[in-house]
């Protein structure tokens, strides 16, 4: 399982399951947010990555974050 912001990257390396990031300069976090807004985002990428974990896969697939967590960011 990777966490990363360069999905095309990881898909062609064969990572197995992708979770993307944020991105670049704070991949699991945002100091634009506001400390429990930052901590709630951390932990929904925690439980999408253990679902990701959870699930069966036979190629590499990507495990996104759900809209409402996105949409919490703008």
């Amino acid at each position: 399982m990777l966490l990363c912001n360069l999905i095309s990257i990881a898909e062609r390396v064969g990572a197995p399951r992708i979770v993307p990031t944020r991105g670049i300069p704070y991949p699991t976090g945002d100091p634009s947010l506001s400390p429990a807004a930052e901590r709630a985002w951390r932990r929904r990428l925690l439980l999408r990555a253990l679902e990701a974990l959870q699930t069966a896969v036979h190629e590499p697939t990507v495990f996104p974050m759900d809209k409402q967590v996105e949409e919490a960011h703008v």
